[in-house]
C-alpha cells in the first residue's frame, strides 16, 4: 500500500513542474530541449540515492527508480520508432519513469505502470481526435478536396477492403461476432484516409531555411548535387541544414501538434486514480 510521504509527493511535484515547462516549450518552439528530460532523470535518481542513504533504509527505493528507467526506456523507444512520437516526447516518456515507481514492491509498481500507458494511451487517442476534428473543421475546403483526392488514388485498393468488410458484414447475419470485424475493416482505411488528409493539408508547411531547425521534418527528398537528403522520420541534422541553406531558400516541412499535453493529462489523472486507490486494470488478480 502507497504511503503518501514527503518523498513521493516531492517527486510528484518536481514531476509535474518539469511537464507543465516541457509543454510551454513545446507549445512555443515545437521541441523539448534534451537538457530539461535528461536533468530530470538526474535530480529524480539523485534523489531517490541520497534519500536511501542517508535515511538509513534498504536502497529499494533507488532500483525502483533504474527498473522503472529501464522500462520506459523500451516503452519510449518502442513509441519513437513506431512513429508515434518525436524524440522530445520520446525522451520526456523515458525520464518519467525514473518518477512512476512510487510503490515500494515490483509487482505494484508494475502494476502500476500499465495502467499509467492505459491512460495514456486513451488520453492520447481523444487529443489527436479533438485536435485533428478542429485542424478539419479550420482547413475544411481544402481538407474535403485533399479527401476525394485520396479515394481516387487508393479506389482500388479501398473496393477491395469495403467488399470485404461487407462481406464479414453479412456473416454478422449466421454469428454476430463477425458484424464487429466488418464495422472494424470497413472503418480501418476512412481513418487512413482521413489522417492522411489531415497530414497533407494541415500538417506541411512552408519555412524559409533560414528558420530550419535541427529535427524537423522534410517534407519530400530534396536534391543537392548529385545526391539528396532524405525526409526521414528522425528529422534533418545540422550537416543537412547547412547543405538546403546553400542550394535552397525554401522548402516544405511537415509541422505536428504538439504531444506533451498528453503527458500532462495523463500524469494528473494517473496521479488522481492512486490517491484515490482506484486500479484500472491489475495484472496480479
Amino acid at each position: 500500500m502507497l504511503l503518501f510521504m514527503y518523498e513521493v509527493i516531492f517527486l510528484w511535484l518536481l514531476a509535474l513542474a518539469y511537464i507543465v515547462f516541457a509543454v510551454i516549450q513545446d507549445i512555443k518552439t515545437r521541441e523539448i530541449a534534451d537538457w530539461l528530460n535528461f536533468s530530470l532523470i538526474i535530480f529524480v535518481l539523485g534523489f531517490r540515492f541520497f534519500y536511501s542513504l542517508f535515511n538509513g533504509i534498504n536502497f529499494t527505493f533507488f532500483y525502483n527508480g533504474l527498473i522503472g528507467l529501464g522500462i520506459f526506456f523500451i516503452a519510449g523507444n518502442l513509441f519513437y520508432y513506431g512513429k508515434v512520437f518525436a524524440g522530445g516526447d520520446a525522451k520526456l516518456m523515458i525520464s518519467l519513469g525514473t518518477v512512476l515507481p512510487y510503490y515500494p514492491d515490483f509487482f505494484s509498481n508494475i502494476q502500476t505502470f500499465i495502467n499509467f500507458f492505459l491512460i495514456f494511451l486513451f488520453t492520447g487517442f481523444v487529443y489527436i481526435l479533438v485536435t485533428s476534428s478542429v485542424l478539419c473543421i479550420k482547413n475544411f475546403r481544402n481538407f474535403k478536396k485533399e479527401f476525394l483526392n485520396q479515394i481516387k488514388k487508393h479506389k482500388k485498393l479501398l473496393f477491395a477492403i469495403v467488399f470485404l468488410g461487407a462481406l464479414f458484414s453479412l456473416l454478422g447475419f449466421a454469428d454476430i461476432l463477425f458484424l464487429p470485424l466488418g464495422g472494424l475493416i470497413l472503418l480501418i482505411p476512412l481513418m487512413y484516409i482521413y489522417s492522411k488528409s489531415i497530414d497533407e493539408v494541415c500538417m506541411v508547411k512552408k519555412i524559409k531555411t533560414k528558420n530550419l531547425r535541427v529535427g524537423d521534418w522534410l517534407y519530400s527528398d530534396l536534391k543537392i548535387g548529385r545526391g539528396k537528403i532524405k525526409a526521414t522520420w528522425a528529422g534533418v541534422t545540422e550537416q543537412d541544414i547547412s547543405k538546403i541553406r546553400k542550394n535552397y531558400k525554401e522548402i516544405k516541412i511537415r509541422g505536428g501538434v504538439p504531444f506533451s499535453p498528453v503527458f500532462l493529462i495523463s500524469f494528473i489523472i494517473w496521479t488522481a486514480l492512486i490517491f484515490f486507490n482506484i486500479e484500472l486494470w491489475n495484472p496480479f488478480w
